[in-house]
């Protein structure tokens, strides 16, 4: 298959094409590599501030417009962000893709109308980024989100492209219930693609000796969106609590290859508390032996057909249930090499990048 993929999350993409390609597919990933995280990707579709910015911006994607023709399958990062234009300009680069190419489909990723529709609205989640059973999460993010998918241009660039695209991947159980009641027949779930290494179980550290590393990102200005305030918080009081058995590393808005090598000299990742499932950052760490404390409820397994591991340490959008959990983790280290090993093997069983792609080669071939 000759395969265009247009954007970037987390990633996504580019470990996509890597498996696609060895499976011997021709792919060609466009994307802004996602802004200062400094993803791979063929064709580096940058827009710079200001209006100048946009100018040479929209020359660029207009002069790329007849490379992007002649393909079998193209598949947008999402309805909106697959391209860094204002939805109305947006829209038409997607009708243009349409007339151009065999079959085009749409990302159910991140952030989009269905899903924030759904979070806001239908509340179809006990817990999102939006809510959780003691409070509303309200900050500038997702204020920022309800407002630009229920209320703009945005919103119906989504439900056109949902309709008359080929068909819709989603990547996480949260995705995939915000648009399935829609598009029951057109949707396909298949987990995010990580590249496995053949020897992370052989090349585990041995932790017995030494203090429990905790890891965890920040983006700066964006703690509150994904719930890394809270698991700041709780992360200083075990550190100080136990200081002795526990340490903490943090990564402050750094490139990803830095992140990626601050990462595999930790053991614990804690990461995204208003989430029912571990997303790309995750399932990184998990593949490198790291324990993940983030989202793992029951319906990430169910929707994975997962009925014996359990390696996730699932948490609460709660500061308490995340030190309990921190806790105990500190205090039975005889745990930790079992849940290393949990981690990878749940990677290599559900989110191995070359079954993923072929799970991805079917549904395109509908």
């Amino acid at each position: 298959m000759k395969i265009l993929l247009l954007g970037e999350y987390s990633n996504v993409h580019w470990t996509l094409a890597c498996a696609l390609r060895k499976l011997g597919h021709e792919v060609c990933v466009v994307s802004n590599c996602d802004e200062w995280k400094g993803y791979s990707t063929d064709i580096p579709l940058i827009r710079k501030p200001g209006r100048w910015g946009a100018i040479t911006y929209l020359y660029k994607v207009l002069r790329l417009l007849p490379k992007f023709r002649g393909y079998d399958v193209v598949q947008l990062i999402n309805p909106v962000h697959f391209i860094d234009l204002k939805a109305e300009r947006g829209i038409r680069i997607y009708d243009y893709l349409r007339r151009h190419n065999k079959r085009v489909f749409l990302g159910a990723f991140g952030y989009d109308y269905y899903y924030v529709y759904d979070s806001v609205v239908r509340h179809t989640l006990r817990y999102c980024d939006f809510y959780t059973p003691k409070r509303e999460v309200r900050h500038e993010w997702n204020s920022a989100n309800e407002h630009d998918w229920l209320h703009t241009f945005k919103k119906e660039a989504n439900i056109h492209i949902a309709e008359t695209c080929d068909g819709i991947i989603s990547g996480l159980y949260e995705y995939d219930v915000a648009y399935r009641p829609y598009f029951p027949e057109k949707i396909t779930f298949i987990p995010f693609p990580i590249e496995v290494s053949n020897t992370a179980a052989e090349l585990l550290p041995n932790v017995s000796n030494r203090k429990l590393r905790f890891f965890i990102g920040i983006q700066r200005h964006r703690t509150a969106l994904k719930g890394t305030d809270i698991m700041l918080r709780a992360l200083e009081r075990i550190v100080a609590d136990y200081p002795e058995q526990a340490e903490m590393l943090k990564a402050e808005s750094v490139p990803f290859e830095q992140y990626k090598e601050m990462m595999r000299s930790s053991d614990v990742l804690l990461d995204q508390i208003y989430s029912y499932t571990p997303a790309m950052n995750a399932l990184l760490a998990m593949s490198q032996g790291l324990i993940l404390v983030g989202g793992g409820e029951e319906e990430n397994y169910t929707i994975l057909g997962e009925e014996e591991l359990r390696p996730i340490i699932n948490v609460q959008p709660d500061e308490e249930d995340i030190y309990r959990q921190l806790e105990q983790l500190v205090l039975h280290p005889e745990r930790i090499d079992q849940l290393k090993r949990d981690s990878i093997a749940y990677i290599r069983r559900h989110h191995y990048s070359i079954k993923v792609a072929k799970q991805y080669i079917a549904a395109w071939s509908k």
